[in-house]
């Protein structure tokens, strides 16, 4: 086969996007499972005002490499009741910044920063005995990759530039910037990264295959696209969190298609941007994304309340009651049975972790409709766990093997532990936010902050238990139970804490001092009780000793 064939080409083009999306996915995953929480509260903490929310959208992008995945983030934030709208708004501003910044630094070459990448990654991930360390080697690799995906793209494309065929239609697109566009728009829907998709194209330019303006058409398309991924990918969110994506794709998405036919009409010169290609369409992303948030930073207020008015809530039509997963008529077949009670016992950790999401507001606002809201949902929780307890009871396992019996007693066990953690919020802690109402107190600035913080911990265990449940990664339920340990001594550090204000006399650490600590203690029961699901995957492989994690890696 030539080497100049178009199939060979194919296939290496296709090889190397293959390990871009890879290798940014890569260092994304790895960012989050390394340092999920912190990360959380810092990008929570940073929205105390406009500029602050906005600067640490930007270094979150940049870490994360993705503004979707910012997205998703403050979005949760903002359906959870921790972040107001438009400081969410600020944030995403941000984030499209920062996945700018990304853009620009990850297409600056440097050859010998591969192996050092490689080396150096490779060593955390295979020597350290943290999870934060193989973490970071994890991220070390991914970028290398990156660096090796857009070499492998430049190689792949040196051929091109004399080739009549592709000259001819890339050509065609640099007169025709719609076409462009909605080309760079739907490649970076399809890979569900606008940082990857505006890599690959600045990379065709520099390789000389994309003309400019084309290049600039499909960056502007990216855009689009990258600010359409987190609104497609929240349609089934609550609607505030809804209304902050939809804000950020009406600025977003609407500049790039006003920038879009500023192009098609003035054919504007980019020579002042750059001495070559890469870089003036590169420079084209960065102040795009700049002006953006400089010019609707100040506006995030009525931006914002416009799209509440454009995302009104929906007509209430006729809901459906919910349908149980356990089957009667599978009872004689266990797998099936249990695969059944696997889903019903999924739907009550869901249940419960809406009733987590709901409680911290009422600390801040009481709500008796939230409040009574919670509480139906709790006893829906316990009906579940009952009757999810007398099927598995029920189920026929004359001559089935011992992993049956086995298997359902782990499921009534954690349909157990996820009464148990509904109980809590409902019983507990709902009481205890009316308390802070009815005696008209509130937490210290300090202390507020510390159980905000140690609840955004116990959510994403909360979050992480149900991805458990789902894949039964060993790896997961192995973060997932170190990561329990961690919220013990963390909840304790703070019980300290709150100690040492009480000697110092804070009027407003007393006046709640119950109050923190009972809700302190009632979130780590939370914890634990999400953490259960876990420890069936762990015993299964031997990497549970009697009372604590093995030491296998």
């Amino acid at each position: 086969m030539s080497d100049n064939t178009p199939l060979l080409f194919i296939l290496h083009i296709a090889g190397a996007a293959a390990l871009l999306l890879w290798a940014v996915r890569l260092v994304r995953t790895g960012i989050e499972r390394g340092w999920a929480v912190p990360l959380r509260r810092w990008l929570r903490r940073g929205a105390e005002n406009r500029v602050l929310a906005a600067g640490a959208g930007t270094a979150a992008a940049v870490l994360l490499q993705s503004s979707t995945a910012v997205a998703i983030l403050t979005a949760n934030f903002v359906a959870a009741g921790t972040l107001a709208a438009s400081a969410g708004f600020a944030v995403l501003l941000g984030a499209d910044l920062g996945s700018a910044i990304v853009a620009q630094i990850l297409l600056t070459r440097a050859d010998w920063l591969v192996p050092v990448l490689l080396v150096a990654g490779v060593g955390l991930f295979q020597r350290s005995t943290s999870r934060e360390g193989r973490m970071a080697g994890r991220v070390l690799i991914g970028l290398a990759l990156i660096f090796v995906a857009l070499t492998m793209i430049r190689a792949a494309t040196e051929p091109l530039r004399d080739a009549p065929g592709l000259s001819t239609a890339m050509t065609y697109l640099g007169g025709d910037p719609v076409t462009a566009f909605v080309l760079g728009a739907l490649f970076a829907w399809a890979v569900h990264s606008s940082v990857a998709a505006v890599l690959l194209f600045v990379t065709l330019a520099s390789a000389g295959v994309l003309p400019v303006p084309a290049g600039v058409a499909m960056v502007l398309g990216a855009n689009f696209g990258g600010a359409m991924i987190g609104f497609i990918l929240t349609l089934g969110a609550e609607l505030p969190a809804r209304r902050v994506i939809f804000a950020n794709l009406l600025v977003r998405g609407g500049g790039a298609i006003l920038a879009l036919l500023a192009l098609a009409v003035l054919h504007p010169s980019f020579a002042p941007l750059g001495q070559t290609p890469a870089r003036q369409i590169i420079h084209v992303h960065l102040l795009f994304n700049a002006g953006l948030l400089v010019l609707a930073l100040p506006f995030t207020g009525p931006l914002t309340r416009l799209s509440v008015k454009l995302l009104a809530p929906p007509p209430t039509a006729p809901t459906l009651g919910r349908v149980s997963a356990l089957d009667p008529a599978a009872k004689d077949q266990p797998d099936r049975a249990l695969a059944g009670a696997a889903r019903e016992i999924l739907s009550m950790g869901e249940r419960v972790e809406t009733m987590l999401r709901a409680i911290l507001p009422l600390y801040k606002s009481w709500d008796d409709t939230a409040a009574e809201a919670i509480r139906r949902a709790e006893a829906e929780v316990g009906h579940m766990h009952l009757e999810t307890k007398l099927y598995l009871a029920g189920l026929k396992t004359d001559g089935a093997d011992d992993r049956v019996g086995r298997r359902a007693l782990d499921l009534a066990e954690m349909a157990v532990s996820l009464d148990s953690a509904g109980t809590v919020v409902s019983r507990t802690m709902v009481p205890l936010a009316q308390q802070l109402d009815h005696e008209g107190v509130a937490f210290s600035e300090t202390g507020a902050r510390e159980v905000a913080d140690f609840y955004d911990r116990v959510l994403a265990n909360a979050q992480a238990a149900l991805n458990v449940l789902m894949t039964h990664s060993p790896d997961a339920a192995r973060a997932l139970v170190e990561e329990k340990d961690h919220v013990r001594d963390i909840e304790q550090s703070l019980q300290h804490s709150h100690l040492e204000r009480l000697r110092q006399g804070q009027s407003e650490t007393i006046e709640t001092s119950n109050i923190h600590q009972e809700t302190l203690r009632a979130l780590k029961q939370v914890n634990t009780a999400f953490t259960q699901v876990a420890y069936p995957i762990l015993s299964d492989r031997g990497d549970l000793l009697a009372s604590r994690l093995s030491n296998r890696s």
